[in-house]
């Protein structure tokens, strides 16, 4: 196996349990590693510090054991094993009304570079790192045997999240067994998924609880949802009682499995729009008032250079937001913006408030489900921040 020295002094972050080691911090190669094999590191001095997959760039090193242990196949399912493990001490594995969940969630669960979703009977993996698409089909058979019958079939979605450099040519095909429809249930609705041409793996199973905390403020209400994507807030505010539902997105394809997974929860005659515009100009186009917004964007920043045009574009959309909502009622806004944090997110909220010169009170600061772990040595993975605002 190839060897990493450090710099002097750069071993207090691994020292730390974080999981990345930056190209900055590299003092020596020994050899010749390519992308995705497994490298050890050690500290200046010789000590061994961790055992991760190499990847030129940036992050050179994401480690995926801090123990001088073979990664052999006992070792992944020892890995696979403790995050099914979690999943089941959360109520989430084996929920009655819940077959949607993430079973790895990358660092949250000691593996960098990893993300497997469970749609019903069919788990996909997506690989961020080359050293796990390397491995994706032991990782499946593990799965395999690790749920049982219960699993039916394993997606592999990796050909766009890949890191370019990787010298392959990735297509997405199922490693195991096939599936003719895509449909899980959260919280007892029912959603067709879009796995191989949807964002991410197919949806978002990282607002499940927020959803329901719609569901139980909706009643009654009229809901706006913007960016809506598949229309799983739509969908929880109609189980909620609400009393009109409008869902917006720039996506036709979105607000095709809007439409779909509304009717197939609700019939045709649901108290539900969908309409497949931008935002800002939905919001030009009409002045109505709803009595709850949802305001769920895409990542305004996946790097850190363009960190204050998307503090710009949420204070933006949140003061939009802010202003249409109706007397009295809610907005539930969000942030999956990484490298945005949650008091940045915060301060960006409250200046937009500041700007309609209305009274806002914070109801409920939210965050990401516990199928989406944060590693406390790595708050880099507490991605998902939310508040409901109550205006006046």
């Amino acid at each position: 196996m190839h060897r990493l020295f450090l710099k002097p002094g750069r071993e207090s972050s691994l020292q730390r349990f974080h999981p990345w080691i930056f190209s900055g911090a590299v003092r020596e190669l020994d050899g010749q590693p390519q992308e995705g094999d497994l490298i050890e590191v050690y500290a200046n001095d010789g000590q061994y510090l961790a055992t991760g997959h190499y990847q030129p760039g940036t992050i050179t090193v994401r480690v995926i054991s801090f123990a001088q242990t073979p990664a052999d196949p006992a070792f992944w399912r020892q890995k696979l094993e403790r995050a099914l493990a979690l999943r089941r001490q959360a109520g989430l594995l084996d929920a009655p009304d819940t077959t949607m969940l993430r079973l790895v969630h990358g660092e949250g669960d000691g593996c960098p570079g990893l993300i497997v979703d469970l749609y019903g009977g069919v788990a996909v993996i997506q690989c961020h790192s080359l050293g796990f698409y390397r491995i994706r089909h032991e990782l499946a058979a593990l799965l395999r045997e690790l749920l049982g019958s219960r699993l039916e079939a394993v997606y592999d979605k990796s050909a766009a999240a890949l890191p370019f450099k990787a010298p392959i040519t990735p297509e997405d095909a199922y490693l195991l067994g096939s599936a003719q429809d895509w449909e899980g249930t959260e919280c007892g609705a029912r959603y067709r998924i879009d796995v191989e041409g949807g964002q991410k793996t197919g949806f978002f199973v990282d607002q499940r609880e927020n959803r329901q905390l719609l569901r139980a403020y909706a009643r009654g209400r009229s809901v706006l949802n913007l960016f809506c994507y598949t229309g799983g807030f739509s969908v929880a505010a109609l189980q909620g009682g609400a009393s009109r539902v409008h869902s917006v997105d720039s996506s036709k394809r979105a607000i095709g499995l809007t439409l779909e997974n509304i009717a197939l929860n609700f019939g045709p005659d649901a108290p539900h729009e969908a309409f497949a515009e931008e935002v800002f100009d939905f919001f030009q186009r009409t002045d109505e008032r709803y009595d709850i917004l949802v305001v769920d964007p895409p990542a305004f920043a996946k790097h850190q250079n363009v960190l204050s045009r998307a503090l710009r574009g949420y204070r933006n959309l949140n003061q939009k937001a802010i202003a249409r909502v109706a007397p009295g009622g809610l907005v539930f806004t969000f942030s999956c913006s990484q490298v945005v944090s949650r008091e940045q997110f915060r301060e960006a909220v409250f200046t937009a408030a500041a700007q309609t010169g209305r009274t806002v009170r914070i109801l409920h600061q939210l965050s990401q489900p516990p199928d989406h772990p944060v590693n406390i040595y790595h708050p880099e993975g507490e991605y998902l921040k939310g508040l409901v605002l109550a205006v006046e």
